[in-house]
């Protein structure tokens, strides 16, 4: 469906136009989706920025999505997953601590050439590249809405139908955008035909450009 997440950045741009006259918050979810989001923001005349998320994975199978964690230590959760899978607090307490140390490093990391942009009275585009169980975004939506941005948007490539459904629900959300929705969903991945793996500096220089710093 897309080459790579330059060129799904691209045609999600196009879906956006309506919003290039607004000077959006382009908010990409490390690390492959701020790939997705530089692209948004170029087309757009948007300012990038990233929202620090972190999956909170299941005890015994740490890439099942139970919950995800904020740069401001808010917590979403899935509290019917989180109890089949037998999640209890002190599990989740302890996670939760390990994923905020990770976050703090990343941000220290990126912070240093990008400060943080304020999401208040802005539209606010969170963009990923790609969904699955959508409990990062939630998280990153909630948290977004905390600063009172003057629109939260969600753009991604793909996702599953029932993931969309959801997101689109959520109250603080006022728009989706969303280019794929297949019928059989097995992950991100089968989005692309290039899914390689994004690494840091390669977040680091599109935050940089970004910032006229380079």
């Amino acid at each position: 469906m897309f080459a790579d997440r330059k060129d799904a950045g691209r045609k999600l741009a196009k879906a956006l136009q309506s919003y290039a006259s607004r000077h959006p918050l382009v908010l990409g979810l490390p690390r492959g989706g701020v790939v997705v989001a530089a692209e948004v923001a170029r087309a757009l005349g948007g300012e990038l920025d990233v929202m620090f998320v972190k999956k909170l994975g299941a005890p015994g199978n740490p890439e099942l999505a139970i919950g995800a964690i904020g740069e401001d230590g808010h917590r979403f959760l899935n509290e019917h997953v989180a109890q089949m899978t037998g999640a209890d607090e002190d599990y989740l307490a302890e996670l939760a601590a390990k994923r905020l140390a990770e976050i703090e490093k990343q941000a220290r990391h990126y912070r240093a050439v990008r400060p943080k942009a304020s999401p208040t009275g802005r539209v606010c585009m969170l963009v990923d590249d790609g969904l699955a169980t959508g409990a990062t975004m939630i998280a990153a939506i909630q948290t977004t809405a905390v600063a009172k941005p003057a629109r939260i948007v969600v753009a991604v490539p793909g996702g599953p139908d029932d993931t969309m459904e959801k997101i689109k629900a959520m109250r603080e959300v006022t728009d989706v955008v969303c280019l794929e929705t297949p019928v059989w969903f097995s992950g991100v991945s089968q989005l692309y035909d290039d899914f390689r793996q994004v690494e840091d500096d390669e977040v680091v220089a599109l935050l940089k450009e970004f910032a006229g710093q380079a």
